[in-house]
């Protein structure tokens, strides 16, 4: 393994151990076998590159355990189950979404980092979509980035309510009904509303 995929491997654990606003460059060189510190710009450009890098490709694997949909599940309830791996995560990958949090406070002040996170999001939109109901981005692109965003604004806001407060946060059945109800009140405010023939 060379000093770039030790470098990536060693701010993964950093991530995880430290957090993203605590690690250091010296941190990442240590946790990647002592790799010298200036290969971190060599490779990557900056320590908080790095971190970006690290931390993004840590979520993109985060999301895809999260969002697939095993093969013995039932085919009725996906999105239950998506809430249930979401909530059991909370435990398993606390650091990692403790520091996803404290990546997107820097984004404010860190264009490179928002370019990245943005970059991500689009990414993970359709990917969403196709993978929980179906929707193929390339036949219906405007559907599938609006179920995609929609999901994933769920997600993040179902995330930072275990972050802080999991005695009070929702569970996966209440995620499931509250969806339930939504769509159903949604559909019966637009059945009626009068349209314009009307």
């Amino acid at each position: 393994m060379g000093h770039r995929e030790q470098l990536m491997t060693g701010a993964k654990r950093c991530l995880q151990e430290r957090g993203y606003a605590r690690t250091t460059s010296r941190d990442i060189a240590a946790a990647a076998n002592n790799a010298p510190v200036g290969t971190i710009n060599y490779h990557y450009g900056s320590k908080e590159a790095l971190l970006n890098a690290a931390l993004l490709e840590t979520l993109m694997e985060w999301g895809t355990a999260i969002v697939a949909v095993p093969p013995e599940a039932p085919a009725p309830e996906p999105l239950e189950q998506m809430w249930t791996r979401i909530i059991g995560s909370q435990a398993t990958d606390r650091p990692m979404l403790v520091a996803s949090t404290e990546a997107f406070a820097q984004a404010e002040r860190a264009p490179e980092i928002r370019e990245q996170i943005a970059a991500a999001y689009e990414r993970a939109r359709p990917e969403m979509a196709a993978h929980l109901h179906g929707i193929d981005a390339a036949e219906d692109p405007e559907t599938a980035r609006a179920v995609g965003s929609v999901h994933m604004a769920l997600v993040a806001g179902l995330t930072q309510q275990w972050l802080i407060d999991p005695d009070h946060a929702p569970s996966a059945r209440e995620m499931a009904v509250g969806l339930r109800v939504i769509a159903q009140r949604l559909e019966e405010e637009a059945e009626s509303t009068p349209t314009a023939a009307d």
